[in-house]
């Protein structure tokens, strides 16, 4: 049941008396995101032909779709919680997935520049 925009209200059972607890979700989102958004933003004068913000929204949605989902409050918290392997091939797979995501929209350009 969603009370508010900012929040989820949830039903917490205790002493058999039914309480409400508002649980704000607004911190939340998913770590790779920002780091997907800075590499694409980074590797975007390598592919000249993605010089649009639409082709380049494109590119990031396809790296995010090819990556797990880690979905933290705060970086921090996340970041303390890595190991350097564990940090290391995140980045490794970050990196990957937005080459295969500027890879595919370049490919699709040029099938739709054939037609």
């Amino acid at each position: 049941m969603h009370d508010t925009p900012s929040g989820i209200l949830r039903s917490v059972r205790g002493s058999g008396a039914k309480a409400r607890m508002n649980v704000n979700v607004e911190t939340i989102h998913n770590h790779r995101e920002r780091a997907v958004f800075e590499t694409v933003g980074s590797m975007a004068l390598r592919f000249p032909a993605m010089d649009d913000a639409e082709l380049l929204a494109d590119v990031a949605c396809s790296a995010l779709n090819r990556l797990p989902s880690r979905y933290i409050r705060h970086e921090v918290d996340f970041a303390f919680l890595l190991t350097d392997r564990e940090r290391i091939d995140n980045d490794r797979a970050i990196m990957e997935a937005v080459v295969f995501g500027f890879e595919f929209m370049q490919a699709r350009l040029a099938t739709k520049a054939r037609r």
